[in-house]
């Protein structure tokens, strides 16, 4: 079974405060007497599921270009958190992760632009869970929500911990209908070039 956990990119879809507005728009129609539909769309790398890069938060990292694919795809693990407002504690993360080797960690929040709007808050890992992560051998770390960071964080502790320690970010997933456990995912970022994030289209498969 395929499971898609890509949130829809779609005109006016929900996006960060003051990032650039989703705009999907028709530019010819067969309707009106041209020889094809042609569209065209405007939108932030962040619209939708996407894959931030290093040079998100910090000048001289990697880009969009060199994001390694095979970080996005293999084996991953779905694991809910705590629906609150507040950091996830290492306490509390080291009880919900599982047993066994970890390479992709997907954290289902519950608070999703997939909803339609944009949430005021979500969970976040402290810094001591997500270093607990990259101790695990942890080399992808996925959420449903608009960042691995929360929402009024300026000093983003979690993506400069993730990127400095070799592993990458997924952001804005759709796990809604998605139980916890272990499946394959298939994230592969579109190719565009020395961005701050890349487009994905996200599935993840059931285990035999």
């Amino acid at each position: 079974m395929i499971r898609d956990i890509s949130v829809t990119v779609r005109d006016g879809a929900p996006v960060w405060p003051g990032d650039t507005p989703t705009s999907c728009r028709w530019m010819s129609s067969i309707a009106q007497g041209a020889s094809v539909n042609v569209s065209a769309m405007t939108c932030s790398p962040h619209a939708g599921t996407h894959a931030d890069s290093p040079l998100h938060v910090r000048d001289g990292w990697p880009g969009s270009h060199e994001l390694p694919l095979e970080i996005f795809c293999g084996e991953a693990v779905v694991v809910s958190v705590p629906t609150t407002d507040d950091e996830v504690s290492v306490e509390t993360f080291s009880r919900l992760l599982p047993d066994g080797d970890i390479e992709r960690v997907l954290l289902k929040t519950g608070r999703t632009v997939a909803l339609g709007s944009f949430p005021d808050a979500w969970p976040a890992l402290s810094e001591q869970a997500a270093r607990l992560l990259l101790g695990r051998g942890v080399r992808l770390l996925g959420v449903d929500a608009p960042s691995v960071d929360q929402r009024e964080s300026k000093t983003l502790p979690v993506h400069h911990m993730i990127f400095s320690g070799g592993a990458f970010v997924l952001e804005n997933l759709d796990l809604r209908r998605v139980p916890d456990g272990r499946y394959e995912l298939l994230a592969l970022p579109l190719k565009v070039m020395a961005l701050d994030a890349a487009p994905v289209r996200a599935v993840l498969r059931d285990l035999d």
